[in-house]
């Protein structure tokens, strides 16, 4: 005490004497937390270094969930992707494991995503626009073609359909001769979070949440080295929350699937070993790091004292991170490639355990090989050719840090309890609350950059006049969309059409019932029941969604 004395008095001398004689600009934080000059040890007086900081590897968590962070593993680099038709796709995997890629992210198309089948007129326009496009386990069979699936992890961003393309994926895996107990699948599957930021749902909320619930009860069961679930902050983060609602909602969505399983009966250390999150690394580099270091402290505190956990690996909060990406810009896009140095930088020093950065050209294509070999090459630059991987949660023990992670835990803290105060995440989604909430701070974020007041180089802040930039973009190909509907009606003349419907009927007779309908699922896309066909038949049962309110 009497040192923290001397240095207080040091430091109010140093104010006096230094820092007020010039002026300076007050400062904050992207979320608003504001910030002094410099920090020193008052600052973090009240931090005990065991019970909040810790070491890797044990509860908290808070300085990595691995003892030896990237010295024992590197994060997995995985570069999202999906281009129109499966075989192209399978291309473009293929060459990015060639270069060093070391897991792979799956991007489908819009229809895919809302279950919607090729030759369907509502498909028309979308067919392999924003990603691959799946509607039988033919699609998925060549989109996996000649990749081993006992070999690499497969994160697939897919939500309202996720429990039919894990079954295709299962599947697949059957017929290349990987059992289930070996594939490394990660189907997004967060339904919650497409209701609040990102839009695809089909079916209510309720039903929603139980297919949800049912891939992972299923893959807890059945696919022991998967993650059923990835519990997405980063979709609402992108469409306008800042840093603290972005964990909020996340840990909030995390409690109530938690609950929701814990329903059926399952002990919470049986499955949430495997439950992993996706947040987003951002450009705002020191708050990004504390944040990661705070998500990972309350969801160890979570899974111990609200859910009794016992396992310490029910309290990992594994992460995958993707880039700031509604910061990239059409205008001067190679600027976005320092974004995205920066916004991995964030992360890793975060400890994140999975990466993905944007490529230059997101903000207006589909990425082209070249962009996606650039942010290859900057994740493999930064693990192979800087000193960062080489000492775990190299920021821990900075004044500054230590004390922003813990002003993050207690923000994002005191937001989760006013959720639970309003009745809990489920409720706040079902009404539209949250909703609400992100669309008003995006507009708030807008205001600002129409403003100025928030500096985006190259746009609102030293401009140039810009010779006039040829992009290569991913034009729509009539001819792949015929190919794909041909590949479909050709697939629906060659199954066992009288098989198919009585697979249907069963996945509808047990979405009535109530039991989890994934073996059924598995077994009516091995007949090659189309993703829409699926969604038809749950769809009869569960009704179509319709918005609570309007925002």
């Amino acid at each position: 005490m009497e040192k923290l004395e001397r240095i207080r008095a040091a430091r109010e001398k140093w104010e006096r004497e230094c820092l007020l004689k010039k002026p300076f600009a007050k400062a904050q934080t992207d979320s608003g937390i504001q910030l002094k000059p410099v920090y020193a040890p008052e600052d973090i007086e009240g931090i005990d270094y065991l019970e909040d900081i810790g070491f890797p590897g044990e509860p908290p968590y808070t300085r990595g969930v691995f003892p030896s962070m990237y010295r024992g593993r590197l994060w997995t680099i995985r570069q999202y992707a999906g281009l129109g038709s499966a075989e192209e796709t399978n291309r473009r995997f293929k060459y990015l494991l060639q270069q060093g890629q070391t897991g792979l992210s799956v991007a489908f198309d819009l229809p895919t995503q809302i279950g919607i089948d090729s030759d369907d007129p509502r498909a028309e326009g979308e067919i392999g626009r924003v990603g691959v496009v799946v509607d039988t386990l033919a699609d998925m069979e060549a989109l996996f073609d000649g990749i081993a699936l006992d070999t690499v992890s497969v994160s697939m961003t897919i939500n309202p359909t996720a429990s039919i393309i894990l079954a295709m994926y299962i599947a697949v895996g059957e017929k290349q001769g990987v059992p289930q107990e070996r594939l490394r699948a990660i189907p997004q599957n967060d339904i919650l979070k497409e209701f609040i930021s990102r839009g695809t749902q089909i079916f209510p909320v309720r039903p929603s949440l139980k297919l949800a619930v049912d891939v992972i009860e299923y893959c807890s069961q059945h696919l022991p080295k998967s993650d059923p679930i990835s519990i997405c902050g980063y979709h609402m983060r992108e469409a306008g929350a800042n840093a603290i609602q972005e964990v909020a909602y996340c840990l909030s969505d995390a409690v109530c699937y938690v609950e929701e399983v814990t329903k059926r009966g399952m002990p919470v250390d049986d499955f949430a070993p495997k439950l992993s999150f996706l947040i987003e690394c951002g450009l705002d580099l020191f708050e990004e790091v504390a944040k990661f270091r705070a998500a990972r402290k309350l969801w160890s505190k979570i899974a111990k004292e609200r859910f009794h956990a016992e396992n310490p690996a029910s309290m990992m909060f594994r992460v995958f991170s993707g880039c700031e990406a509604s910061k990239w810009t059409v205008k001067e896009p190679l600027n976005n490639i320092i974004r995205g140095t920066i916004c991995a930088l964030s992360g890793v020093l975060g400890g994140t355990n999975a990466l993905h950065i944007t490529s230059y050209d997101e903000c207006y294509a589909t990425p082209s090989e070249e962009s996606a070999r650039i942010s290859l090459r900057t994740q493999q630059i930064i693990a192979e050719e800087t000193s960062i991987a080489k000492v775990a949660d190299p920021l821990g023990g900075s004044y500054y840090v230590e004390w922003l992670t813990k002003k993050m835990e207690d923000e994002i803290a005191k937001e989760m309890a006013s959720i639970e105060r309003r009745g809990g995440m489920l409720a706040l989604v079902e009404n539209g609350a949250i909703q609400k909430t992100i669309a008003l701070q995006a507009r708030e974020r807008q205001k600002k950059f129409d403003s100025g007041q928030t500096t985006v180089v190259g746009v609102n802040k030293y401009l140039i006049e810009e010779e006039p930039r040829e992009f290569r973009l991913q034009r729509y190909d009539p001819e792949t969309v015929r190919m794909q509907i041909e590949k479909l009606n050709e697939v629906k003349r060659r199954r066992d059409s009288r098989r198919v419907s009585l697979c249907l009927g069963q996945i509808k007779a047990a979405a009535a019932s109530g039991e989890n309908v994934m073996p059924l699922m598995i077994a009516a896309v091995k007949e090659y029941a189309t993703c829409g066909e699926i969604v038809n038949a749950l769809r009869g049962v569960y009704g179509e969604y319709r918005e609570a309110v309007n925002l």
